[in-house]
C-alpha cells in the first residue's frame, strides 16, 4: 500500500509551509515564488484528488524547470537571494514526493530552514514573533505526524509547551555561546537593494528628494542632556569639487594623518547612535566627534568611517563637542576649497563687490551674504523649481526660491569667488524627540546641507545660509508625518512632551522605543557586546565561559527534566476512587480481582463466589459504568454509588 498522509496532517503542513514562504514573496523574483506557489496549490489539490499527483517522470521534468528558472532569474546558486530561492523551489518540489514518513520530515525541516532564511532580510520584533507562530504550526504538524489520534487543539497545545520549555535554554545559549561573526567577504553576496539617502555626489534638488521619505537613518540616546536644536547637526559627506552643477566629495586618501587636529572646548555631549543599514559606510556624529569606538575612524574631512558592513545594523558610542578648531589649512586643501568651474559671471562679480568681499575680510563679507539671503525676498521650498543651466546664478538672481542645497551651494561658490575657502557639507539636522524612549530619531526627510568657510585663527567654521531665510527649520526641526502627506515644508512644534501627545501618536512612540530596545538588545547583540557583558559578569577568558554555559544548561536541562518526569499529581476521579475500594473489599471476601479485568468480568465472577451479594455486586457495577463511560450519568449517582460501596460488609 503507498504511504498516504492524513487529511488533517498535510492541511495542517501545507497551512504552516503556506504561511512561512509568505514573506519571500518580496524578496525573490515573483516568477520564482510562483512556481512555488503552483507546487503548494498542486499538492493541496492532490490532498482529495491523491490521482492528480505527478508521476516520476513529471516530478523530474519539473524539477529541471525549477533549476532553469533558478539560473535565469539569479544566475548562481550562491548568496542570500540565490540560496532563498533554491531553498524555495526545492520545498516546493518536493511537497510533490511523498512516498513515506522520512518524506514527511524532510519537508518539515527544509521548511523550518526556510523560515530560518527570512531573518537575511528582516529582524523586526514583527517578523520574529511571526515566524514563531508559523514554526509552532510546523510542530504541531511533526506531532500530529507522530500521534496515534491525532487531534487540531492537542498538537497547537503541545507545540506551544515545547516551544515555551524550550526558551530557557535558547536564553541561555544566546547569552552565553560565542558570536560567530561573517567573514568580511561574505559582504560580497549581500543583495545590493536599493536604499535612498545622501551620495557622494550633490546635485540640485538631490537633498529636496529625501525630504519626503519617512526611511529611517539613524537613531540616539544621549547620557545626559541633549544639545540645543540649533547645534544638532548631524555631520556626513562633504563636497569640495563642483563643476557649475554638481558637487563630489573630494579625494580622502592621505588625509588622516594631517599635523592640524581639531582642538576642542566647550560642552561634551557623550551619546549612544544606531546606524540603520544604508549604501555607505558613513556614520554621522554630532558635530564635531572629538572621541569614538573602535572600528569607526575620522577622515581628513572630520567624517566618521565604520569598517563594518554598511547593510547592517550597527551601534557606536560617541562623544562629541560642538566647540572646536580645526587649526590651519595646507596648500593643497586651499587650492581645492577654492576651485570654480570656470569664470564667474559679470552679475556674480557684481554682487560679490557689492557684499563688501576681498578687501573687508572673510568675517563682514559672510554677515552681509547672510543679512543679504534674509532681506532680499528668499523663500525655503521642497520644491523648487527646474534649473539645468547655470543653477547658481539662475538661483541668486531669477527664482530666488529654494531648499537647502541650494543656499548651502550659492553660499559657497559666492565665497570662493571672494577668495574665502569653502565647502558644502551634508548630513542631517535636528531630529524628531520619542518622549516615551527618551531617543532622537532621524530619518531622511531630516536631510541637510550646510556650508563651512577657513577663517584664520578658527579653521573649519560651519555657516548655514538656510537659517537665515527660515530659521525654523534649525530651531525646531521638521514635522516629518505632516511634511510627508502635505507636500509642503512643516516645522515642528516649539515644545512637546509625553503628556501633550496624542494617544496615537504615544502608541506610535511607544512601539519606536519597543523596536529599539529590540535592535538594541537582541539584534545587536553581537561580539563587542557579548565580550563586554560577559566582562561585566567576570568572564574574561574561555575557561570560565566554558563553566558557566555548562553550569547554566546544567541547570536549566535539570530543572527541565524534573518538570518534564515528575509524576503528575493530578486530582483522581471519585468514581474511580470508590470502585477501587469495592474490588479490595471483594478481594477481601475470597472473589479474585485481576488488575486487567474489566467491571463486568469483575461483576460475574464476584456473583458466582458470593451469590449473597450479587444485587449489590449489580448496582455497583451498573452505577460505575454509568458514571464512567456514559455522558447521561446522574448527579446523584455519585452518592449512590458510594451508599452501595459502604454497604457491603466482609
Amino acid at each position: 500500500m503507498p504511504f498516504l498522509p492524513s487529511t488533517r496532517l498535510m492541511l495542517f503542513m501545507l497551512g504552516s509551509i503556506g504561511l512561512i514562504t509568505l514573506p519571500h514573496a518580496w524578496h525573490i523574483p515573483p516568477i520564482l515564488f510562483g512556481f512555488f506557489m503552483l507546487m503548494l496549490l498542486w499538492r493541496l489539490l492532490a490532498v482529495w484528488r491523491p490521482h492528480y499527483l505527478p508521476n516520476r517522470f513529471a516530478v523530474f521534468l519539473l524539477m529541471l524547470v525549477g533549476i532553469g528558472l533558478l539560473y535565469s532569474q539569479q544566475h548562481s546558486v550562491f548568496g542570500r537571494d540565490a540560496g532563498t530561492g533554491l531553498f524555495v523551489v526545492a520545498l516546493g518540489l518536493k511537497l510533490l514526493e511523498i512516498h513515506g514518513k522520512r518524506d514527511v520530515y524532510v519537508i518539515v525541516y527544509l521548511a523550518f530552514i526556510v523560515a530560518v532564511t527570512q531573518f537575511l532580510y528582516e529582524e523586526s520584533i514583527l517578523m520574529a514573533f511571526y515566524i514563531l507562530l508559523v514554526c509552532g504550526v510546523l510542530l504541531a504538524t511533526l506531532i500530529t505526524q507522530n500521534s496515534q489520534a491525532p487531534q487540531t487543539l492537542p498538537a497547537l497545545k503541545a507545540a506551544a509547551a515545547i516551544i515555551l520549555q524550550s526558551l530557557p535554554l535558547a536564553l541561555v545559549l544566546f547569552v552565553l555561546f560565542p558570536r560567530l561573526e561573517a567573514p568580511r567577504w561574505s559582504w560580497l553576496d549581500d543583495d545590493a537593494q536599493a536604499k535612498s539617502g545622501l551620495s557622494d555626489t550633490l546635485e540640485p534638488g538631490s537633498i529636496a528628494e529625501l525630504s519626503l521619505s519617512p526611511e529611517l537613518v539613524f537613531r540616539v540616546k544621549f547620557d545626559g542632556e541633549l544639545p540645543p536644536a540649533s547645534q544638532r547637526y548631524w555631520r556626513g559627506p562633504v563636497y569640495a569639487n563642483t563643476d557649475g552643477v554638481r558637487w563630489t566629495v573630494p579625494p580622502v586618501l592621505g588625509r588622516e594623518n594631517t599635523p592640524d587636529q581639531p582642538v576642542f572646548s566647550g560642552p561634551t555631549y557623550d551619546y549612544t547612535l544606531m546606524m540603520e543599514p544604508q549604501k555607505q559606510h558613513w556614520v554621522f556624529a554630532l558635530e564635531m566627534p572629538a572621541q569614538f569606538a573602535n572600528g569607526l575612524r575620522r577622515n581628513g574631512l572630520y567624517q566618521l568611517i565604520s569598517n563594518k558592513n554598511p547593510g547592517d545594523r550597527a551601534e557606536y558610542r560617541i562623544s562629541s563637542s560642538p566647540t572646536f578648531n580645526s587649526g590651519g589649512i595646507s596648500k593643497s586643501e586651499r587650492r581645492e576649497n577654492l576651485q570654480l568651474p570656470g569664470k564667474p559671471s559679470e552679475k556674480i562679480v557684481e554682487l560679490v563687490k557689492q557684499l563688501q568681499g576681498r578687501p573687508a575680510g572673510p568675517e563682514l563679507f559672510i554677515a552681509n551674504l547672510l543679512q543679504h539671503f534674509r532681506q532680499e525676498n528668499f523663500h525655503y521650498t521642497l520644491s523648487p523649481e527646474a534649473m539645468p543651466d547655470k543653477p547658481i546664478e539662475t538661483f541668486l538672481f531669477e527664482r530666488r526660491a529654494g531648499f537647502c542645497s541650494h543656499y548651502a551651494t550659492a553660499f559657497v561658490y559666492l565665497l570662493r569667488v571672494a577668495e574665502i575657502p569653502a565647502r558644502v557639507v551634508g548630513g542631517y539636522q535636528g531630529g524628531q524627540m520619542n518622549a516615551v524612549g527618551g531617543f532622537l530619531e532621524i530619518r531622511q526627510a531630516d536631510a541637510h546641507a550646510w556650508a563651512e568657510a577657513w577663517l584664520e585663527g578658527r579653521g573649519w567654521v560651519r555657516f548655514d545660509p538656510t537659517a537665515a531665510v527660515a530659521p525654523e527649520r534649525i530651531e525646531r526641526g521638521v514635522d516629518v508625518d505632516l511634511q510627508i502627506a502635505s507636500g509642503m515644508v512643516n516645522f515642528s512644534p516649539v515644545q512637546f512632551d509625553a503628556r501633550t501627545l496624542s494617544w496615537l501618536q504615544r502608541s506610535q512612540q511607544l512601539w519606536q522605543s519597543v523596536d529599539y530596545n529590540w535592535q538594541r538588545w537582541i539584534i545587536n547583540y553581537d561580539t563587542a557586546n557579548q565580550q563586554a557583558f560577559l566582562q561585566s559578569l567576570g568572564i574574561d577568558n574561555f575557561i570560565k565561559l566554558a563553566y558557566w554555559l555548562l553550569s547554566s544548561v546544567a541547570v536549566v536541562g535539570g530543572v527541565l527534566s524534573w518538570r518534564l518526569l515528575r509524576t503528575s499529581r493530578r486530582r483522581q476521579d471519585p468514581a474511580l476512587v470508590l470502585y477501587r475500594q469495592f474490588c479490595n473489599k471483594l478481594s477481601k471476601a475470597g472473589v479474585d480481582v485481576d488488575i486487567g479485568d474489566g467491571p463486568q468480568t469483575i461483576a460475574a465472577r464476584g456473583k458466582s463466589a458470593r451469590p449473597d451479594l450479587a444485587e449489590q455486586i449489580e448496582g455497583i457495577t451498573a452505577i460505575f459504568i454509568r458514571l464512567r463511560y456514559e455522558a447521561k450519568a446522574d448527579a446523584d449517582d455519585l452518592q449512590a454509588l458510594k451508599n452501595l460501596v459502604g454497604s457491603i460488609r466482609v
